[in-house]
């Protein structure tokens, strides 16, 4: 190890739920600036890896770390994580009624950025342009979060949030699962607006059809609950191509599909 100090690392992760192991032993490194994907089959453990990062209880951690910004993070609650800058973009975000778009937005900022360094004008200002941006109602901003939403209009409100709060990791799990091709490019637009050199970006998808919007440096495999092959976009066209049989005959572990 370099005596620099790393952005995000995760090292020789483990993880199981309910007695079962799921993830054995993950390496993977991500660079201020850097646009990561992550690939693989069913059950590989790609969404499992996901709610690790972020802290869902449901999955226990037996072995390894996750540091970001030079701190372990698998000791800090999902609330600490998410100050510190990391950020999740979910599969399946949930409904909360009562709680408006622009409330809930708010308040989130006031936690990552501290209370009272948000001012309420300046910063619906600033939503009310990243709505327009991601091409959306800005009725939406008194409507409940996400409650009678579509699936499109939930991963709009996912990366609404991203571009509110401004994080130095986003970590994205199957975002664009059942997305249509226009709800596809605004979702990967607004990603998009994030991205540069202060900024990491880790992509967990099962199809390649985002990263043909979203390019990644970096493509990592998935299998069996470690990374099997890292490689650079040839990878993805690779993966395109020809599936996964090929890598997981070179692995030489048996997956599940």
């Amino acid at each position: 190890m370099s005596g620099t100090t790393p952005f995000f690392e995760i090292r020789n992760l483990h993880a199981k739920t309910e007695d079962k192991p799921i993830l054995k032993g993950v390496n993977l490194t991500v660079n201020p600036g850097e646009t990561h994907a992550l690939m693989g089959p069913n059950g590989s453990g790609k969404s499992t890896l996901a709610n690790v990062i972020m802290g869902n209880p449901v999955y226990e951690v037996t072995d390894g770390e996750v540091i970001f910004q030079g701190q372990n993070i698998l000791e800090m609650d999902p609330d600490e994580r998410a100050r510190l800058g990391l950020f999740l973009a979910f599969q399946y975000p949930v409904a909360i009624p009562g709680i408006s778009v622009a409330k809930f937005l708010k308040g989130a900022a006031d936690a990552r950025f501290g209370q009272g360094n948000v001012k309420t004008g300046p910063f619906l200002k600033q939503v009310r342009e990243d709505m327009d941006y991601l091409e959306m109602d800005k009725s939406f901003i008194n409507r409940s979060l996400n409650d009678g939403f579509s699936g499109g209009e939930k991963k709009r409100m996912e990366i609404l949030q991203m571009l509110t709060l401004k994080p130095s990791l986003a970590v994205m799990d199957e975002t664009d699962s059942g997305l249509d091709i226009d709800a596809l490019r605004i979702v990967s637009k607004g990603v998009n607006r994030m991205v540069g050199p202060d900024f990491g970006l880790l992509v967990i998808t099962h199809y390649e059809r985002i990263l043909q919007y979203i390019k990644p440096g970096f493509l990592h495999v998935l299998m069996d609950g470690q990374v099997a092959m890292s490689g650079g976009p040839e990878l993805v066209k690779e993966v395109e191509k020809s599936g996964y049989d090929w890598i997981r005959e070179k692995f030489g572990k048996e997956v599940l599909v």
